[in-house]
């Protein structure tokens, strides 16, 4: 059944950039994400107002506000930077590649920032998890044609802001309920990016079906499926494994964009699809638990304690560790 979970999951989180290509014919990227979240953002305010009153006893607006942050920077910076880079052109292989050093560049700051780092085997899996998506993309990136060299910087930016917004999660002394952190996060991003539009005279939807199949595509797969999937699937397996199936995304979106694009799918993609699953295997086998050094803090679990909000996802709903592992600095 978890194998069955991993691979819905990563089906349903990869169609996220499908979804953004599918609509990027019809409107802009932020008129896009207005008609994703704005919808979105009412229905889990009124769930939250009829029937999970409960998870927001105790909250202060520091808490608030904090996750309101978390969420400008892990859903609304992020995914307009996804979008805004596919419309320039890049493919959605290369964007879910550089998504993809999320795990890496969160493993390598978790180090010197909270004192906490990941052990040598799972680096090599993680080393061969970046390996195999630049094997899948990099021919993409070095045969298009009429996009700019900066353009591929964008998607870089927004994975930053997820690190960004991960690491300040991680800091946070108070743990929240998944169901409130989405609901603020996606709360967040609907103001965002509807002023965004409002400001852009891009907030009236236009009348292509394509449009309305791409925002259906978009809260149906990438929302509730691929959101909801990752907390599922994060109870089962925990963090650090769910973070591991990142690397999946780029060349699984490699074959979505050969499926419904008709991009080519190639050997260089099916070996790079193939070394991604063998990292996933090598960093699985290395998670078996948390080894404690000897200043307390948990060798080991680093990039699961880096990416709890990966590809805009939310912060776990944990007790904090401060008490075991000491201050973090």
């Amino acid at each position: 059944m978890n194998v069955l979970l991993a691979v819905a999951f990563v089906v349903c989180w990869s169609s996220g950039f499908i979804g953004a290509k599918l609509g990027a014919g019809s409107a802009d990227a932020v008129t896009i994400l207005m008609w994703r979240f704005l919808p979105l953002a009412v229905v889990l305010a009124a769930v939250a107002v009829t029937r999970a009153r409960a998870a927001w006893h105790g909250l202060t607006a520091r808490d608030v506000l904090r996750q309101s942050v978390i969420g400008a920077l892990s859903q609304s910076g992020y995914l307009l930077t996804v979008y805004y880079a596919i419309q320039l052109g890049v493919s959605s292989g290369t964007t879910a590649l550089i998504d993809g050093t999320q795990p890496l560049v969160a493993g390598a700051l978790a180090g010197p920032l909270l004192r906490q780092y990941v052990s040598g085997r799972q680096w090599l899996g993680l080393s061969l998890g970046l390996t195999g998506v630049l094997v899948v993309t990099s021919a993409d990136a070095a045969a298009a044609d009429g996009v700019a060299p900066w353009a591929y910087a964008v998607p870089f930016l927004g994975m930053l802001s997820l690190v960004a917004a991960t690491f300040l999660e991680s800091r946070s002394r108070r743990a929240v309920a998944p169901s409130v952190a989405m609901t603020i996060h996606c709360g967040t991003s609907a103001v965002v990016f509807t002023v965004l539009a409002a400001v852009a005279g891009a907030a009236v939807p236009p009348a292509e079906a394509s449009f309305w199949v791409a925002v259906g595509w978009l809260v149906g797969l990438a929302t509730f499926g691929g959101y909801g999937l990752y907390w599922l699937v994060l109870r089962r397996s925990g963090v650090l494994r769910v973070n591991t199936l990142m690397f999946l995304m780029a060349p699984v979106t490699a074959v979505w964009g050969a499926l419904v694009f008709g991009e080519p799918f190639g050997p260089q993609t099916a070996a790079g699809l193939t070394v991604a699953l063998v990292a996933v295997v090598v960093v699985r086998g290395g998670a078996a638990g948390p080894v404690s050094d000897p200043a307390g803090d948990v060798v080991g679990d680093a990039v699961g304690d880096a990416g709890d909000v990966v590809g805009g996802g939310n912060p776990r709903d944990v007790p904090d560790r401060r008490a075991d592992n000491g201050p973090r600095v």
